[in-house]
């Protein structure tokens, strides 16, 4: 699944779904998807994504395939900071204009 993050302010960002719920979550939403944030809520959310990116940003955000786990193999991960670069810039966009946040597959 694939979930498509848009705004007025910023061009259209695409993300593997499992990423995409992980994201919006530690931007203070349930993770649903679709879902939204009102341009009134944007700031915050950016500040709770961006406050989380600072306190981890090594984190792995690839979560491990059962297979690999079974055949003891070791994946290259990307972090929780290169993941989330994307998102914030379009949340930073919007907040700057002043504009609606929606996400849907």
């Amino acid at each position: 699944m694939l979930v498509k993050f848009e705004t007025k302010s910023y061009a259209t960002i695409t993300m593997f779904g499992d990423v995409a719920v992980a994201l919006i979550k530690l931007m203070g939403h349930s993770g649903s998807v679709p879902g939204a944030l009102l341009a009134e809520d944007v700031p915050a959310a950016l500040e709770r994504l961006k406050t989380a990116v600072a306190e981890h940003p090594s984190a792995p955000l690839d979560p491990e395939s059962s297979a690999q786990r079974k055949s003891g193999e070791e994946s290259q991960h990307v972090s929780l900071a290169h993941r989330a670069l994307p998102l914030i810039e379009l949340l930073t966009a919007a907040a700057a204009d002043e504009e609606n946040v929606m996400w849907d597959y």
